[in-house]
């Protein structure tokens, strides 16, 4: 995954490709805590039926 400064200064950007491509995610689902990004990634794990690889991978691509 991208390092997280990085990836805070552009979540928004990030949510919003995530959702046009995935459209079962809501806010709630994306929701990127300080401390709680392995809670948001298992979140999505489980929604999308993905590896973890796999979340980390949809990230840094969206």
């Amino acid at each position: 995954m991208a390092n997280l400064t990085e990836l805070k200064g552009n979540w928004n950007e990030t949510k919003g490709k995530l959702k046009q491509k995935f459209a079962m995610l809501t806010d709630d689902d994306l929701l990127f805590a300080e401390g709680k990004q392995d809670e948001m990634v298992g979140r999505l794990q489980v929604k999308l039926g993905k590896t973890k690889e796999e979340i980390h991978q949809l990230i840094a691509d969206a």
